[in-house]
């Protein structure tokens, strides 16, 4: 079976993906599931969280949907690498199909068919590690993460530095860091990380920007905030971590035994105008005493999400999107 292109039209990948899950089907469906083959489908999906606004809200998408077609027909994931099927509809969706710390490896076909994702450790492995996203802003952006992408493949001389020296050096790194619980080390790593992105986002023709004045606000306080920690007695010299994907929004990376300080902090800086302003896992935020840290204007953020590290797509039983006839609920 050939193998179309990287770059297909958003509405060409999902049927791509549907009409791949039938081919397979035939070959891996299990004898009870067969004539669910012959039946057309109806998908209904929904994000709890911005979409198109850095946010990986495709790969969320895109490792539910493959995770979803392999569960109805049944298709063994020993037989069939489900990480390599998520990365037709977008790259980092790979690394969404397992829990835990998951390393997306390039493989060494050129052509890049190989390329598949594997877990480092699961998420039981740091369960002290908490992530904060800052939500800046919902909206979609205004250049796309593929086409960003390929804008700096074709262009940027600092990614093509980065893929030959940098790179698999700071993957080991990394992989080490977290088998160790070494949030000094990972902090380093990601807010490094972090930074050449968007160095490469920089030196990219056309450049594309994707952070605003507020994240550039976030990283400040990210700093002062470990700095202040430091002068504080503690032991490691990072408590906190940034990192920005192809967007202004952070995730704060930190222990759970810095969450509530690290919040509060956050909410004093950053008051907000909304009633729901933090979401997510319970964390008591408290009227926060410190005050070296600088006030921003109400509603800079447009709310907080907090999370940890989790397991990969499942099954539940829940509400559903979808009527038992297939039919929309209203």
């Amino acid at each position: 079976m050939n193998w179309p292109p990287w770059c297909l039209p958003d509405s060409s990948i999902y049927f791509h993906l549907l009409g791949f899950f039938h081919f397979l089907a035939k070959k891996h469906i299990s004898e009870e599931k067969k004539e669910l083959s012959k039946y057309k489908l109806r998908i209904c999906s929904e994000n709890n969280f911005a979409t198109a606004a850095g946010l990986a809200s495709s790969a969320a998408g895109f490792a539910c949907l493959v995770y979803c077609l392999a569960q109805v027909y049944g298709i063994d994931e020993k037989v069939v690498d489900l990480t390599i099927l998520a990365r037709r509809g977008s790259g980092s969706a790979c690394r969404s199909i397992y829990g835990g710390f998951v390393w997306w490896q390039k493989g060494t076909s050129d052509d890049g068919h190989d390329s598949k994702a594997v877990q480092v450790a699961s998420e039981a492995r740091w369960p002290e590690l908490r992530a904060v996203i800052l939500v800046v802003s919902h909206k979609q952006k205004d250049v796309s993460s593929k086409d960003g992408m390929k804008r700096s493949r074709e262009t940027s001389q600092l990614l093509h530095f980065r893929s030959k020296q940098i790179v698999q050096q700071r993957i080991e790194s990394m992989i080490k860091a977290i088998n160790a619980k070494d949030f000094d080390a990972f902090a380093e790593i990601t807010m490094k990380e972090s930074n050449q992105f968007h160095a490469v986002a920089l030196d990219t023709f056309p450049p594309c920007f994707y952070m605003n004045d507020v994240s550039r606000n976030v990283i400040d306080l990210v700093n002062k905030y470990n700095a202040y920690k430091v002068d504080m007695g503690s032991s490691t010299r990072y408590s906190a971590a940034y990192t920005f994907d192809a967007g202004p929004n952070a995730c704060i990376y930190l222990q759970d035994k810095d969450l509530s300080e690290f919040l509060s902090i956050i909410v004093s800086s950053f008051p907000s105008i909304e009633k729901e302003y933090v979401r997510g896992l319970p964390v008591e935020v408290v009227s926060s005493s410190v005050d070296i840290f600088p006030k921003h204007a109400p509603g800079a953020l447009d709310y907080i999400i907090c999370t940890k590290v989790g397991p990969g797509p499942r099954v539940i039983e829940s509400d559903h999107l979808l009527n038992p006839d297939g039919s929309f609920k209203v």
